[in-house]
Order: structure tokens, then sequence, then C-alpha cells
């Protein structure tokens, strides 16, 4: 039988408490991710994929609080200012699918204007993308995320995943996508493909 060395007992214990602090940390930052997304400034955004490693990504945007959150598994695992629809080019109110997904994209409507890691919603022109977020609605109708956000999510998602827009003000980040799914009034899934119309 191997003797076990007379130090490695004297130092399990210390070794054992030198781990505490991590998972300190790692419970102090769970706790304070639904506070951070409570108090992003414009362009601002909080991103913990680890939250939750694996289920089918779901995507809640709140016009009044031009905010947008994403869940995986139905764990909240980012939160992001964005800028909807401007006065006239109000972004529909609904569920959607992701139907398209570009990395490069430029738009046909709006004087070739970029719409980096572009996601569509619509055929006749609603996407996701990164772009400028002014703290208030000031796109044609697309939802513009903060560009390391955008790509973040664009990473996430596949081709399908559930977008649902509301023109209500969830209590808390956690509370994003009970609300979404209990809305009465939703949308289409994007319609008929009439063609391929791209907004801003």
């Amino acid at each position: 039988m191997r003797r076990v060395p007379a130090f490695i007992p004297a130092i399990f214990p210390a070794f054992l408490l030198a781990l505490a602090p991590i998972h300190a940390a790692a419970a102090a930052e769970a706790e304070e991710f639904p506070s951070a997304a409570a108090s992003l400034e414009p362009g601002q955004f909080v991103w913990q994929p680890d939250r939750a490693a694996r289920g089918e990504v779901e995507i809640v945007v709140s016009l009044p609080l031009q905010t947008i959150y994403v869940y995986r598994g139905g764990t909240l695992i980012g939160v992001s200012t964005a800028s909807t629809g401007r006065a006239g080019y109000e972004t529909p109110v609904g569920r959607f699918a992701i139907l398209q997904k570009n990395r490069d994209h430029r738009s046909n409507l709006y004087d070739d204007a970029p719409m980096p890691f572009m996601q569509r919603l619509t055929w006749d022109g609603i996407a996701l993308h990164g772009g400028e977020i002014p703290g208030y609605p000031a796109s044609h109708g697309c939802i513009r995320l903060p560009a390391r956000f955008a790509r973040n999510l664009f990473a996430a998602t596949e081709l399908g995943a559930a977008v649902h827009v509301i023109d209500a003000a969830p209590a808390g980040a956690e509370d994003a996508l009970a609300l979404a799914r209990g809305a009465d009034a939703y949308g289409g899934m994007g319609g008929p493909e009439p063609g391929l119309d791209d907004g801003d």
C-alpha cells in the first residue's frame, strides 16, 4: 500500500479554501445580472451565455424600453439596449421567426446602408442587425443592436428561432419571456416571400 506524503493532508484544506472565492464570485455574478441589465445606457449590453449552455434561443424585444432580452432554454443569457422604428416606420408587434441570416448584409432600400449580422424577421424589410443606438427609436423599422451584441446574437441563433416584439415593459429582465408568451396579439411568422426588401 502506497503511503500519502505527510504534506498532502496539510495543504488540502488550504487548496479547498483557495477555490471558495471562485464559487462566490460566480454566485455574485449571477445575482448581479438582473440589476446590471436594468441600468444599461444606450449602446450597452450584458452577455453571459454560460448561464445556459444548451437549449433553444428565444428573443424578446420591448418597444417601450428599447431593450432586447435573449433566453436560451428559458434562461436569460443576454440583455441589450436597442433602437427600433421611429414614427412612421414603427417596428411591428408580434411573434416572428428568424428567416435568413447574413453577416455582411446591406440595405437595398436605404442607400446601401450596412446591416451587419443581419437576421431577417420579415420579407419586407424588418430585421435584427448591428447599428447606431441613440437611446430612442430611430430606424426604418428594423431592430438595431450594438455591434458586438449583434455579433454575439448572430452566433447564438439558428434559423427559425422565435423573436417576440412586444409593446409592453417587463417588470424585470427575468420576466420578459413570460410576458411575451402570454401576450394575446401576435403577428405572423414572417409571412409569404414577396421579395427581399431591406430596411434599416
